[in-house]
């Protein structure tokens, strides 16, 4: 049992056990000016964006989040890069008007979204717009068999998950999208999705194919 427990306190973090979230020895100006410091940090060494939660574990409980990244924000307005709300969380994102310099250097970046054909990235937009969707109702959309192959793809790049049985016979998968889309494309949620006619626009979803889906479902309930 002594050996357990050892094992216990030696498993668990020690920066968690000594880190002064509170700091109520400074001045309340300097307490904040630190919990700004902590936040950015977290923030800036995270390969993903940061939850709230996350960010609550280095700042005392008098805190508030959202008014403590208004004020790093406002710091940073003159610089390239700045703190995004993404994917229920916060991450350093460089400015848009710099990305032309930064394709231009060459230079390697952190994290970038795997590149996608035409065909994965049509069949991602639909999976976003539909979801959860199975790979059938995909290939009757789009009006041809969309592969295990491009589904795989697209897991493997971290932007599908497996969502729920399809109540339909077989029990097919269902397909959603991850966390990790939503921090590729720099969305906070997916009711920040462009609108349809955008998508119409460019040629990657057709608003009739919906439809038609929509209604050969309808009809096939009625039969039933």
């Amino acid at each position: 049992m002594a050996g357990s427990s050892a094992a216990r306190r030696k498993a668990r973090p020690q920066d968690e056990v000594l880190l002064d979230r509170e700091l109520e020895d400074l001045p309340a100006e300097l307490r904040w000016r630190e919990w700004m410091l902590r936040v950015e940090a977290v923030i800036f060494a995270a390969s993903e964006p940061v939850s709230r939660e996350v960010l609550a574990r280095v700042v005392g409980q008098s805190c508030s989040i959202e008014l403590l990244i208004d004020d790093l924000r406002q710091e940073l307005r003159d610089r390239p890069y700045d703190i995004v709300a993404v994917a229920g969380g916060w991450q350093h994102r460089s400015r848009s008007a710099y990305a032309s310099a930064i394709r231009a250097s060459q230079a390697p970046t952190r994290g970038p979204a795997a590149p996608l054909s035409e065909n994965e990235a049509a069949v991602l937009a639909a999976i976003a717009y539909l979801q959860p969707v199975t790979r059938g109702e995909l290939s009757k959309m789009f009006g041809r068999e969309v592969s295990r192959d491009t589904i795989a793809s697209l897991r493997d790049a971290g932007f599908l998950g497996s969502g729920p049985r399809s109540p339909t016979p077989g029990a097919p998968y269902t397909y959603v999208t991850t966390r990790h889309f939503l921090s590729a494309f720099g969305l906070e949620t997916l009711r920040e999705l462009p609108d349809l006619e955008r998508l119409e626009d460019a040629g990657l979803l057709s608003r009739e194919a919906l439809e038609g889906d929509a209604l050969a479902e309808d009809e096939g309930l009625e039969e039933d």
